[in-house]
């Protein structure tokens, strides 16, 4: 049995089965990971802010020097199309994607005019909510923008999140908490974070060093909406040992409890509890 899941691609104009080959060892993007992605959801028959994230793919390709050649609408579509060669009840990961081709003056340079575009949907179960999962301190932090395009879901970020998370593992713990390199608590090793605390929600500021995230965009505006009080601000690792509940905010997974920090058990909270109702509630008023 083939390792991946349930796959359908489009590329160059078909519909492929599987896992395709559609990169080569000349591929640019294969040997100088001039590639960026993005994640949406399908689950429950529902793709919420799946214009969002087609919009985000192409702003991605542009500050990494590529040239979208699919509108976000386009993407959408294209979306619904691969959606029915699945079970209605599969939960599926929607990944576009761009990358360069050929090189561009140099080597070292992708050419714009090489750029290729390909939809890889994907069956994905959604996490489990009951569980949540567990944190420590990470060991490696995000890098900045002077060092990296942190303003692209771009895929040479993300040896850097494997990393951290492999390290995490090793000492026993499902993810970590990464700090930038100011010492702020950024986000987790594959979402963003908040914390609440004495009735308050609050969540690290977006300052160039990790994605604002989409699901985290829709959390914060949910619950504001709902009379809470979220502040967006500079968070230290000490602030979340001292938090009353935490829990994180991504697209794989959307709304989780965080069921661990170092040796502390915490328990899903009221805070994690509103915002994920408010999520799924926002997600379930909205059609595919």
């Amino acid at each position: 049995m083939a390792w991946y899941s349930q796959t359908w691609t489009w590329f160059e104009g078909e519909w492929l089965e599987g896992n395709p080959g559609i990169m080569g060892p000349r591929t640019h993007a294969a040997w100088q990971a001039s590639c960026v992605f993005d994640g949406a959801r399908h689950f429950d028959g529902v793709s919420p802010d799946l214009d969002r994230h087609a919009a985000r793919v192409n702003r991605s390709a542009i500050a990494l020097g590529l040239k979208p050649t699919a509108l976000a609408e386009e993407i959408v579509a294209k979306t619904a199309e691969g959606l029915k060669k699945f079970n209605g009840g599969t939960a599926v990961y929607v990944k576009p994607m761009y990358w360069a081709e050929a090189d561009g003056p140099s080597t070292i340079i992708g050419d714009p005019e090489s750029t290729q575009f390909a939809l890889c949907l994907f069956e994905a179960p959604m996490g489990d909510v009951s569980t949540g999962f567990s944190l420590t301190q990470g060991l490696y932090r995000r890098p900045t923008l002077e060092t990296m395009p942190t303003d692209a879901k771009a895929g040479c970020l993300y040896p850097n999140n494997a990393r951290i998370l492999r390290e995490a593992k090793a000492r026993g713990f499902d993810n970590a908490l990464v700090l930038d390199m100011l010492g702020n608590v950024a986000e987790t090793g594959t979402s963003n974070i908040f914390l609440a605390k004495d009735g308050v929600v609050k969540t690290p500021a977006p300052n160039g060093t990790f994605l604002n995230g989409i699901t985290r965009q829709r959390v914060i505006g949910l619950l504001r909406q709902d009379g809470v009080t979220v502040e967006e601000t500079s968070l230290r690792y000490q602030d979340f040992e001292q938090a009353d509940e935490i829990f994180s905010s991504g697209n794989y997974s959307k709304v989780m409890p965080i069921s661990r920090i170092d040796s502390r058990e915490l328990q899903p909270g009221p805070m994690f509890r509103k915002a994920r109702e408010l999520y799924m509630d926002f997600a379930h008023s909205k059609t595919a």
